[in-house]
């Protein structure tokens, strides 16, 4: 009887010593707990949230601009045949600087003319029943031009032609634009004040304020690009000095994104 008792009494207290740990053990684990989030660390220390994020307005612009053409450039061809190699490019080089020499006194400086090509090869004749024959050699060099002065251009062009005579071929004339990136500033800006223009008529109706600009880019547009001028065909060339060189004009555009903040 005595020994049933001893053994309940050493299980009642086995019991209380497993409740008190359990019971520290929570304790413990509250008292040192894992850390609080940066966002819940911010948002108890008063820090910024999703609600109080700097409210956006975001706009297009497009800006326009009219551009003259100011100049003319076109293609240029020396070609001469001769029975010899050194004979051939000889030729060729001593027209292409009489040429060059017409230009210049049309307004066409050194440095507004590149080369763009030399070519040299052999002719042959081709008798039925026997080997070719070779006739001699054929040079071509080529070169591009500009004419900065678009009243002088017409005259330039045919001044090559008159001084290369058959062996000069000139080609793909084109009016271009010498300085497109003042005309683009002008649309560039014209394309901001458009943006600004509608954000804050937005703005004035939502009874706001614009702040800041927080962002922009340009996002579009169109460039002016060279406007062919006539076709190849020799007798269009001829005529060119009779016939006044009308430049036109030329649209392009620039779009603009802009964001602003709102106070």
């Amino acid at each position: 009887m005595d020994r049933s008792v001893t053994v309940s009494v050493r299980g009642i207290l086995v019991t209380v010593v497993v409740l008190l740990a359990l019971v520290a053990a929570y304790l413990l684990g509250s008292a040192g707990g894992p850390a609080p989030s940066p966002a819940q660390a911010a948002t108890a220390g008063g820090g910024p949230t999703a609600a109080e994020e700097p409210r956006r307005l975001r706009m297009v612009g497009r800006g326009e601009a009219t551009v003259v053409p100011d100049m003319l450039t076109f293609s240029l061809s020396v070609t001469s045949r001769e029975d010899q190699l050194d004979a051939a490019l000889a030729s060729s080089s001593t027209t292409l600087r009489r040429v060059l020499a017409a230009l210049g006194r049309h307004g066409v400086r050194g440095a507004d003319v590149q080369t763009t090509g030399l070519q040299m090869h052999p002719e042959y004749h081709y008798p039925s029943y026997a080997p070719p024959v070779l006739t001699g050699y054929r040079v071509t060099q080529r070169a591009q031009v500009e004419v900065r002065e678009l009243a002088r251009g017409g005259e330039a062009v045919t001044a090559a032609i008159e001084t290369g005579g058959n062996g000069v071929r000139v080609g793909d004339l084109r009016l271009g634009v010498s300085d497109p990136e003042a005309a683009l500033g002008q649309a560039r800006d014209a394309a901001v004040e458009a943006a600004t223009a509608k954000a804050e008529q937005y703005a004035r109706a939502t009874g706001q304020s614009l702040g800041e600009v927080l962002d922009l880019r340009e996002v579009g547009g169109t460039l002016p690009r060279p406007q062919p001028v006539l076709s190849s065909r020799q007798a269009a060339f001829d005529e060119l000095a009779t016939v006044p060189v009308r430049a036109g004009r030329d649209d392009l555009t620039v779009r603009v994104e802009v964001v602003w903040a709102f106070e």
